[in-house]
């Protein structure tokens, strides 16, 4: 019987595309996979409960720090803290040259870092553990969940269409409402009435074209990196039931390891890029052409 229960197990187990599509589904209000771009009656739970999770576990840590903050020596988290605080504010006086400005940016820009850095970090756990423990939970064996909010580009467009929202206040606070309007008709090409509708479609594609590539640089590199440790599962996966199967199991901890490795810079750098990228735009709206 058991030996018919194993055959059958095996018969019954998804091919590598089954295990990947499975992986890539988000559970959602709908229950299976996102059909069109644009749809806003879907809400991926699983993006929004995670981002919400590293986004009070990163509130916690911070608090934690400043609160046990000392003068004296400080010991390795408050020193890490420091060093990431140093690091950001001198990226926003380089970038954000208002004083006043600053003060609300540079707090914006280390919540963006630490947020990201963190759901960016989320790659790191096991592949199948938090999806095996849902569908222990739920009962339901082809329960989905992805762990990474990063790598769903609803939540990575979501951060770049609020850090748009906050350049147009800079915009309208710096200049003015008259001032901003002006310039989206007369820059760049000039003030002659018959440039301000190509003035105006030039700063709407510039706006759209940042927010976009915004939120798509940091999809496209952590779903990259999510995808390949889908692959690097599925080559251990495969070791046991094949004559090459040592070769397999090698390739799969050595590719495991060094991906790994790589990724922990991926991790960090996507984050410092997207928190560079929110002090540019903001900068930039504090500019008149």
């Amino acid at each position: 019987m058991s030996t018919e229960a194993g055959h059958e197990a095996v018969a019954n187990a998804p091919t590598a595309g089954e295990y990947i599509v499975h992986h890539l589904t988000h559970f959602n209000t709908t229950g299976h996979a996102q059909k069109d771009i644009i749809d806003f009656s879907v809400l991926n739970v699983d993006t929004l409960f995670f981002s919400l999770l590293m986004g009070v576990l990163g509130l916690f840590v911070m608090w934690r720090v400043a609160k046990s903050a000392t003068s004296g020596v400080p010991g390795r988290m408050q020193a890490a803290v420091e060093i990431v605080l140093e690091m950001v504010n001198e990226q926003a006086k380089g970038i954000v040259h208002s004083a006043e400005s600053r003060k609300a940016v540079g707090p914006l820009a280390l919540t963006v870092f630490v947020w990201i850095f963190l759901m960016n970090s989320m790659d790191f756990l096991p592949l199948d553990v938090l999806p095996n423990i849902w569908q222990a939970i739920t009962g339901d064996h082809h329960a989905y969940l992805r762990i990474v909010p990063t790598a769903d580009l609803n939540g990575t467009l979501g951060m770049s269409i609020g850090v748009l929202l906050v350049c147009l206040y800079y915009n309208i606070k710096i200049k003015g409402f008259g001032g901003w309007m002006h310039e989206l008709f007369t820059a760049p090409f000039g003030s002659h009435p018959l440039l301000y509708p190509v003035n105006f479609a030039m700063q709407m594609i510039e706006f759209l074209a940042k927010t976009v590539s915004h939120g798509m640089r940091l999809f496209g590199n952590m779903y990259a990196g999510e995808l390949v440790f889908m692959l690097i599962a599925l080559m251990g996966a495969a070791w046991a039931g094949t004559a090459t199967g040592v070769f397999l199991f090698a390739g799969h901890v050595i590719a495991g390891s060094i991906w790994a490795i790589f990724h922990i810079l991926i991790v960090a750098l996507q984050a410092f890029i997207f928190m560079m990228l929110t002090l540019v735009y903001i900068g930039q709206a504090h500019e008149a052409h």
